[in-house]
């Protein structure tokens, strides 16, 4: 792996990992990690950072850097999804004063910070430059002056 590529490679181990930590406290009474509340869509994002590090290990950097776009698009269409979620569970309720009561009762976890953090992350270890510097090989002409003397 490229020196670069490593802070991508943690990115998609933080978003991983990030999915097994708890994004919402529903009630007061449990934690929930991605997998409890919507568990396809969780493998979905697993497996698109399987396939980032996949890319990485294998040095195609192409699709490493469509993996954390992508895994960034997923999560920021979870995050949208689950504010609707949180403010549609209680429409059922015809008091409106308990309906918003209960819809301030699921709170935000700590897990969304690892979430963000992780894509974002792997999408600056993708796009990062190229160092500029480079290792010089003599040229050819050189190389076979060189073979010949010896």
């Amino acid at each position: 792996m490229r020196p670069r590529s490593f802070l991508s490679f943690a990115g998609f181990v933080m978003l991983i990992a990030a999915t097994y930590c708890p994004i919402f406290r529903p009630l007061h009474i449990t934690n929930w990690d991605m997998y409890a509340c919507n568990k396809p869509y969780g493998i979905v994002v697993l497996l698109v950072a399987v396939v980032g590090i996949l890319g990485l290990v294998f040095m195609q950097m192409k699709i490493a850097r469509m993996a954390a776009w992508i895994s960034l698009g997923l999560i920021v269409l979870f995050y949208f999804l689950a504010l609707l979620r949180i403010h549609t569970s209680f429409s059922f309720i015809p008091f409106h004063s308990l309906e918003k009561y209960l819809d301030r009762q699921i709170k935000f976890k700590w897990g969304w910070w690892l979430l963000i953090a992780g894509p974002v992350l792997a999408l600056a270890g993708a796009l990062s430059e190229k160092s500029k510097f480079k290792i010089q090989t003599p040229p050819k002409a050189v190389n076979n002056l060189m073979k010949e003397e010896l």
